[in-house]
């Protein structure tokens, strides 16, 4: 089965993360060689949540902050309001894709995104995401089931960095967290997501984009 043309791509808005999670979770369990790629973008509320190796030592003070434990790769990570993040739902065989092809592509585009920005960002190959003079403005987890992953990345863009301080972010002691509107970029939400879905398209092959207003959940 030849691999489609474009990719769907789904704006979720604000949505609690277990359904926005139990949804991907049935998608990729149910698609077949005829299912349509997918991009889900998507803003969660407050929430912290562990990867399915995470050591709970890394999760520092929670407070009143719900901890959900998933099936991604990774330690713990924060979500919340003025995050961007954008789930990939791809066949990774019928793309022509590994695991670390989707990986290196999503730290690509959003270094291509910043670049536009004339910042300079960087990925690292010993904690996947993306940097800017060492602090992290996105995070990256995947799974993969039969050769079709869920989950994806998350970019900071204008949002409270205080409940990075409460874990080790992505089990990195110390590790500093910055954000789009901190390194002066000046474009909502909705721009950043636009020009991001284009940027990734276009290196993961995809010609177009096809929108969906269909909710999944």
């Amino acid at each position: 089965m030849p691999r489609p043309a474009s990719i769907v791509v789904r704006d979720l808005g604000t949505q609690d993360y277990l359904p926005v999670y139990e949804a991907m979770s049935r998608f990729t369990a149910g698609r077949d060689e005829h299912s349509a790629d997918e991009f889900w973008l998507v803003e969660h509320p407050p929430v912290f949540t562990q990867g399915r190796n995470s050591d709970p030592a890394h999760l520092l003070a929670p407070g009143d902050i719900p901890i959900v434990d998933i099936d991604r790769g990774g330690q713990v990570t924060y979500h919340g309001p003025g995050q961007l993040v954008l789930y990939s739902l791809i066949d990774l065989p019928r793309a022509g894709l590994g695991v670390r092809d989707l990986v290196s592509a999503l730290e690509r585009g959003v270094i291509a995104l910043l670049a536009e920005h004339n910042i300079k960002a960087a990925a690292r190959p010993d904690a996947p995401g993306v940097y800017v003079e060492g602090a992290k403005v996105a995070a990256l987890g995947l799974r993969v089931k039969r050769g079709r992953s869920y989950h994806g990345l998350s970019l900071n863009v204008d949002m409270d960095l205080e409940p990075f301080s409460r874990i080790n972010p992505c089990g990195y002691k110390g590790m500093e967290v910055t954000m789009l509107s901190e390194l002066g970029v000046p474009a909502t939400q909705a721009v950043i997501a636009d020009r991001l879905c284009d940027l990734l398209a276009a290196d993961l092959g995809y010609n177009a984009r096809q929108f969906c207003e269909d909710s999944p959940l």
